[in-house]
């Protein structure tokens, strides 16, 4: 009997009415905290199961996993979504598009929310500032993307590897001043780790290092490259395509046509404006098929919480 248990079943058992447990369910505001808890306790006593139960009398899957973009609007991440939402749908699983505006606070209520949906799995875009104990009622289902946390799955570029390539390659081409606009350390991997990189190798190729560290907006690359070039700067690496594209815009305005710009990302968009920019393709579109992957696999086979590194490659 509790299988078949619905929304106006719990609103009877409550006292209350269809569109207050709907609330419930969505955590919508509108309900007093008493209100809520008792609606609550009645789903918990009878065994309730949401989302199951709303898909069922709608006739549709109940395998739903979320998808937690930092921005809808990434370029990098919709090419790792491109890749995702095929092998979800491939293997039976409805995807839902969540987006985190890079905050912790939303990340946590996103995952309250889908935690009572009874939601399958999640796959999380990470950054700088989510703790591992709003991620730890989901560790078995759970995969991080461009980010790693210890007892968890993961899907991460080789930031180090994608400035080692550039470096190399354009030092291969006589490029002895070499500049670098990247990201505040507070990011640790497009920030902290591609920025230690680009100075681990000016040390090793004995390179003076000039570098600004503005963030990831385009305008911010726009309105500080000028900062790093010098009347020797021959090449300038850019931690990101969105710094890269705002780079090249300054440059073409100052007629410098004589410094060669590398970027990390290869989106197509870069490719399409600037295919004269050497970049590096970290590997989005297959991030987005591994951590696809993982989840199904830990899902349906409890299979073990991997960490995935995926290998930079030069376009």
């Amino acid at each position: 009997m509790q299988n078949r248990l619905t929304i106006k079943d719990i609103a009877r058992l409550s006292g209350v009415g269809k569109s207050t447990v709907s609330r419930v369910l969505n955590n919508e505001s509108g309900v007093s905290a008493r209100t809520r808890e008792r609606v609550e306790a009645v789903m918990q006593q009878q065994g309730f199961s949401p989302s199951r139960s709303a898909r069922a009398m709608r006739g549709q899957s109940d395998k739903v996993v979320a998808i937690i973009v930092t921005r809808l609007d990434s370029l990098s991440e919709n090419l790792a979504v491109q890749t995702i939402l095929p092998s979800l749908y491939e293997q039976g699983y409805d995807p839902i598009m969540m987006e985190s505006q890079f905050s912790p606070q939303l990340v946590d209520e996103h995952l309250g929310m889908l935690s009572r949906r009874n939601i399958d799995g999640v796959i999380l875009f990470g950054f700088t500032g989510i703790s591992e104990k709003m991620l730890q009622p989901w560790q078995s289902t759970l995969v991080l993307i461009a980010r790693d946390a210890k007892g968890y799955a993961s899907v991460c570029y080789d930031d180090e590897g994608a400035i080692a390539i550039l470096m190399q390659t354009l030092y291969d081409q006589g490029h002895r001043h070499i500049s670098f606009l990247g990201v505040p350390h507070s990011d640790t991997t497009t920030g902290l780790r591609r920025h230690q990189s680009y100075l681990a190798w000016c040390k090793k190729l004995r390179l003076t290092p000039v570098d600004a560290l503005p963030g990831l907006a385009m305008k911010q690359g726009y309105e500080q490259v000028a900062g790093v070039l010098t009347p020797q700067t021959s090449a300038l690496i850019c931690a990101t395509d969105t710094l890269a594209l705002g780079a090249s815009k300054y440059l073409q305005e100052q007629q410098r046509g004589d410094v060669q710009l590398a970027s990390v990302g290869n989106t197509p968009l870069m490719k399409f404006l600037h295919p004269e920019i050497i970049a590096v393709d970290p590997g989005y579109a297959q991030a987005g098929l591994e951590a696809a992957s993982q989840l199904i696999a830990q899902i349906s086979q409890h299979a073990e919480l991997r960490q995935i590194v995926v290998p930079a490659t030069l376009s």
